[in-house]
């Protein structure tokens, strides 16, 4: 008898903790859509994990976590035609209150037409230059090797997650993450101005779009259900559509440097500029703030730049601030299989077509690109009085972004 009441209760008990579960779990993340929608996905009908499709032996906590999260798919709304509406139409002015902004501007001209690229033959050339250098023993660097499991949950960050479309987002800083990170809100409708969601990405102040509460990432989902997480992204990272943008290295540690040190940011100043300039200029008794240094004539040069990226002691305090780190070691292309490889270089034609394979087009445009957008031809500039020493340690040390994105070795820049 009393063996009976235990085994009830323990079923009662077992009954309320997963309707719990579910609960918390629809509550945070909300009715996701685990299935590729787009024309480069690889999709599957809502009733087909049921159904018994192979997710190649996913262990079993996965496949019934498929298998309850699926049964929404049912109830996969759409926007109304009003709010699609109201999306296309927009502001068509850029709410600039950033000081970068205002130095670079926008420049409207890109969405004019132009010679549209082959685009599907260029994602595929992409993934199979991506997927062989992965592939291929002889070519190595750091973290290639392991698997997803042994990414660390913190190293996850940069993994934005849409459920309302599907969507997952690794974003790089200086290849337009601004942008896309507002169009990612837009698309998530994770941010309201006086109550109504965000339609047109510019009118997101710059402030709201660097905010990590903005953005459910990977990282969060990890801090949300401990571990059940990693069961739950791996079907996110089967089912959704998975994107990032890249960016010449060089051209990108350019572009880093310029806006961080340039310009007056005072975060960067106090944690990167000053230990530079005592590093590596010799300087001591700094002003405690950016203006004062400016004023002084106090700025860190592209040198000590440099310098202070090839300093093996800079790795050993904290890894590479988000503004240089290599794009592997912040998106995992090796572990990751992305459907989608963009490049700074052709962002505009880019972006368009990957907002069209997404379906959401006629929602929103993406922003127009900056003005004067640091260009690979200034390389052989900004690189005249690094020696050619330091040359060649930089492009060991961002090698494998070159290779694994089909970035041309910079032959001119490696030899005397």
């Amino acid at each position: 008898m009393t063996k009976a009441r235990l085994l009830r209760l323990s079923v009662v008990l077992v009954s309320i903790f997963m309707i719990l579960l579910i609960i918390v779990y629809w509550d945070n993340v909300g009715t996701a859509h685990f299935y590729l929608h787009t024309s480069f996905s690889r999709p599957r009908s809502p009733g087909a994990i049921a159904e018994g499709e192979d997710w190649e032996a996913l262990p079993d906590v996965d496949e019934f976590l498929a298998k309850l999260l699926s049964s929404s798919l049912k109830q996969n709304s759409s926007i109304p035609r009003k709010a699609e509406q109201l999306l296309v139409q927009g502001s068509n002015k850029p709410g600039v209150s950033n000081l970068e902004e205002n130095v670079r501007g926008y420049d409207w001209s890109t969405h004019k037409d132009r010679n549209s690229l082959d685009q599907e033959k260029l994602q595929v050339e992409r993934q199979r230059t991506l997927r062989e250098f992965c592939a291929n023993s002889s070519f190595t660097f750091p973290t290639k090797e392991r698997s997803f499991d042994d990414i660390p949950n913190y190293e996850l960050n940069h993994l934005i997650v849409d459920d309302r479309h599907g969507v997952i987002y690794c974003y790089v800083p200086k290849v337009a993450c601004t942008n896309w990170k507002r169009v990612m809100i837009v698309l998530s409708e994770s941010l309201l101005d006086q109550g109504v969601p965000y339609r047109n990405p510019l009118d997101i102040p710059r402030e709201h779009v660097h905010n990590t509460s903005t953005h459910l990432t990977f990282n969060k989902f990890w801090r949300r259900y401990g571990k059940f997480s990693r069961h739950l992204m791996k079907i996110k990272l089967k089912k959704y559509t998975k994107f990032l943008f890249v960016r010449d290295p060089f051209v990108r540690l350019i572009s880093a440097f310029r806006s961080k040190f340039e310009l007056e940011n005072e975060e960067f100043y106090r944690r990167f500029a000053i230990p530079m300039l005592k590093l590596y200029s010799n300087h001591t008794n700094l002003p405690t703030s950016v203006s004062e240094a400016f004023g002084a004539g106090l700025k860190v040069s592209f040198s000590d730049f440099i310098q202070y990226l090839l300093d093996p002691r800079t790795e050993k305090m904290a890894p590479f601030n988000e503004h240089w780190r290599q794009v592997y070691r912040l998106c995992h292309p090796c572990q990751i299989d992305y459907d989608f490889i963009g490049k700074l270089e052709t962002l505009d034609e880019d972006a368009a077509y990957l907002l069209q394979l997404l379906k959401v087009d006629r929602l929103l445009r993406f922003p127009p690109s900056y003005r004067n957008r640091t260009a690979s031809s200034w390389e052989d500039n900004w690189f005249a009085k690094i020696p050619l020493a330091w040359r060649q340690q930089l492009y060991k040390l961002y090698e494998a972004d070159f290779v694994l994105f089909g970035y041309p070795k910079p032959e001119n820049l490696l030899k005397d």
